[in-house]
């Protein structure tokens, strides 16, 4: 069997070391050697004390979820961590990198816990659906009270080794060698203290109870549709009323009821999607000899250019940040210090960070300033003509090697690189707004791009923190073309009697933060309004009598910024209110076509605005717009507000069976479904098991 446990014994002081890279996962081989090892320190009469740490950059940072799709399999780690906590001898636990879920868990179970002052601590089980099953609540709330047990279970939340050892999680915090150190506090422990408290014997700090509700009704309004969070809370409460074992026994129901669940499921599916794209993506940046990006240009001041080159900045790397109107520089200057004040003030930054980060930014109203950049990036306004001619002076003025990007949402990029001399070099940047704030960024190749190019553009990407999903050159690449896929399903369930405030309500219930109808106020009808001109001559007969948003923009109802759109705003209001004027809108164009309005029910509103976008995903894959399924999911949860614990666009078709969404197409219209009902033809499932 393969080492994955040590024991080494000297001067009194046993020490016990995991090796199981890359994260020392608590793998049944773990818990198996780490049973024997404690055994065996147990059973040594030399060995005073016990250390437990593990090797490489990390202490345990989590349990091995590829086992979670199997049976449980023994010893199972309560009861390990009762060993630890009952052992005779006292167990000093060695603390550094990531300390998270089960790891937190073993280190709750020790009877001291060294920290390294780098080490992040946490328990954030509820981000795969589950909760802590091997004492974490019950052990923590002890330790550190209610409170804090609501931001580390429920929340998820992390703490710095600091803020650890001022919650009372951590007993020593340190800067040198923490294995050194927590040998060190064995052998005092083991000769000073001659008994110790275990962690499950601790008497509960008393908490506000109105405090505490708070502070949970604020959590829980933010994991809206979430099981986890609930069932943390059901742990939590066990902690604070029944005896350890009871609340124990409690936990670990809980657990293993989340275990299998549906939700958890689906958020391991999200999990290994992302490790897979982070891997795909290593893996290109290793074979792809990509050039090194080290000085950036952006092309345009605005709100989305000005947010880009703090993205850049806040990376670490210097960024001329180009308008040739000085009042629309100005202004996007001023954007920028407003931000970094407010990252000051909020604690985001601290001032020296924020200064540093600033400086980064080089504001000129020269297009010569692009000539050292190593990449520039084009956020002008979203009009073809104006980006193909921006894009030919970059091609005169750029180093032979700078790789030119445009962060277009839905222009043809390789039209935009008609006519400049590297094609090759050329490719889409799709940021999302906030830039600085939303984590998706679409990197969009055309038939040219070099593989070299787009390696370096997603390593720049992994630098800025960002989820790079690469696509292909289509009408609004994958998040706008699913985008406009529901928002034409959802404009024709309104021309068939449907009110938008029923839409915007399914799609809320279903685990969206904002509705269709919502969403087009919020980003602008303006901006909904320019797109569909663009498009027209591609819109068939149905999509060009659904005019809501000509008779809208015609009329200034520009959504939110206006007061008035598809609903009302009052005053400094962001409160959607239905509006009698659109219902009057709606009436006069059903007479007009001789439609007869009729009650739609919410469960053909879901389908209909899910499964149009079901539909448009099976034509991504089957046109090479994408090269895996997992990668639509992740657009969309990470750009789209898509539920995370459903587990995606595809994930969630999966579930629900492609045959189904086929046959509920077809049913509600027989054009619908011919893109599904292709790609099923080589398919039947976009993920398969």
């Amino acid at each position: 069997m393969e080492s994955l446990v040590s024991l080494n014994s000297a001067d009194g002081i046993g020490v016990i070391v995991i090796h199981n890279p890359p994260v020392n996962a608590l793998s049944q081989g773990v818990r198996q050697q780490l049973s024997d090892c404690l055994a065996q320190a147990q059973a040594d009469p030399t060995v005073r004390a016990i250390v437990l740490a593990c090797q490489g950059t990390t202490f345990v940072a989590g349990a091995d979820l590829k086992e979670f799709d199997q049976p449980l399999m023994a010893p199972h780690l309560p009861d390990v961590l009762n060993t630890i906590e009952n052992s005779p001898k006292p167990v000093i636990a060695a603390l550094h990198g990531s300390v998270l879920g089960g790891g937190l868990e073993l280190a709750l179970a020790c009877h001291l816990r060294v920290a390294d002052a780098s080490a992040v601590l946490g328990l954030p089980e509820v981000s795969l659906g589950l909760i802590p099953g091997a004492g974490g609540t019950q052990r923590l709330v002890r330790l550190c009270g209610a409170l804090i047990a609501v931001d580390l279970v429920i929340a998820g939340q992390r703490l710095t080794a600091a803020q650890a050892h001022a919650a009372g999680l951590i007993d020593h915090c340190v800067a040198t060698d923490v294995h050194a150190a927590a040998i060190e506090y064995a052998r005092r422990f083991s000769v000073a203290q001659p008994f110790w408290r275990r962690t499950r014997d601790r008497l509960i700090a008393e908490h506000d109870a109105a405090e505490f509700e708070a502070k949970v009704a604020g959590v829980m309004k933010k994991m809206r549709g979430q099981q986890a969070p609930l069932a943390a809370l059901e742990a939590i409460k066990a902690a604070l009323t029944v005896p350890f074992d009871e609340g124990m026994a409690v936990e670990r129901r809980l657990f293993i009821e989340r275990r299998q669940s549906a939700q958890a499921k689906a958020l391991r599916h999200l999990f290994f999607t992302e490790r897979a794209l982070a891997s795909r993506t290593r893996q290109l940046a290793a074979n792809g000899h990509a050039p090194s990006i080290q000085k950036v240009a952006v092309i345009g001041s605005g709100t989305m250019g000005a947010g880009i080159a703090i993205c850049i900045a806040n990376a670490g790397l210097v960024v001329s940040l180009i308008d040739v109107q000085d009042a629309a520089l100005q202004r996007g200057v001023k954007n920028i210090d407003d931000y970094y004040r407010d990252a000051l003030l909020k604690g985001r930054l601290d001032a020296q960070a924020a200064q540093h980060c600033r400086a980064l930014i080089r504001p000129s109203t020269s297009m010569d300033a692009v000539a050292d950049a190593d990449l520039v990036i084009e956020a002008v306004f979203e009009d073809l003509q104006v980006k193909r001619a921006v894009f030919q002076q970059l091609d005169r003025l750029c180093q032979p090697h700078a790789i030119l990007a445009t962060n277009t949402s839905y222009l043809d990029i390789e039209a935009i690189a008609d006519g400049v001399s590297r094609p090759q070099q050329v490719l889409g940047m799709h940021f999302f707004s906030p830039a600085p704030v939303m984590k998706l960024l679409e990197v969009v190749r055309t038939t040219q791009t070099d593989r070299a190019v787009l390696a370096a553009v997603l390593a720049l990407a992994q630098r800025l923190g960002k989820v790079a999903v690469t696509v292909g050159v289509c009408d609004g690449f994958v998040g706008n073309r699913l985008l406009a896929a529901r928002e034409r399903e959802a404009m024709f369930l309104l021309e068939e009697g449907a009110p938008p405030e029923d839409v915007d309500r399914v799609m809320r219930a279903f685990g969206f933060p904002i509705g269709p109808f919502e969403l087009r106020d919020l980003a602008g009808v303006d901006v909904a309004w320019r797109n569909r001109q663009g498009r027209l001559s591609r819109l068939n007969e149905r999509e060009r009598r659904c005019d809501w948003v000509d008779k809208l923009y015609a009329a200034d109802r520009l959504g939110q910024k206006a007061g008035v759109g598809f609903y009302r705003y009052a005053p400094g209001s962001r409160q959607a209110v239905p509006d009698p004027w659109l219902t009057e809108v709606l009436d006069q164009h059903r007479q007009q076509w001789h439609i007869t309005p009729r009650n739609i029910t919410d469960q053909e509103i879901e389908e209909r605005c899910l499964f149009a976008m079901i539909n448009e995903a099976a034509w991504l894959i089957d046109n090479d717009i994408v090269a895996h399924p997992g990668d639509i999911d992740l657009v969309w949860i990470h750009g789209y507000g898509f539920p995370r614990y459903k587990g995606g666009l595809t994930y969630h078709a999966d579930q629900r069976g492609l045959g189904y969404v086929a046959k509920a197409l077809t049913r509600y219209n027989p054009e619908a479904g011919k893109a599904l009902l292709a790609f099923m033809t080589r398919r039947k499932t976009f993920h398969a098991h």
